[in-house]
């Protein structure tokens, strides 16, 4: 598992416990901006592990294509993430 991988997995794992957290604030009925708060920090974490994947498929799956002469199917796939992610 390269380093990308790892640092997303580490950031998803900490947003899975963030989420039993957050589960548990709703259940205990706490302040709604409180668990507001708490979900965009989960939110960033997922964004922050969403990058770093695609970080390193830049830099190995998309830059093998390209030298293989095939980089466009790849390039287009990143796009289309990237379109998603700005929506």
């Amino acid at each position: 598992m390269n380093e990308g991988r790892k640092k997303a997995l580490n950031l998803l794992k900490t947003a899975r416990g963030q989420i039993d957290g957050v589960i548990k604030m709703i259940e205990e009925d706490r302040y709604c901006v409180d668990i507001s708060k708490q979900i965009l920090a989960i939110q960033s974490l997922v964004k922050k592990a969403n990058l770093n994947i695609l970080d390193q498929h830049i830099k190995n799956c998309v830059t093998d294509a390209i030298l293989e002469g095939k980089g466009e199917e790849k390039i287009e796939e990143v796009m289309n993430i990237i379109d998603k992610y700005l929506k």
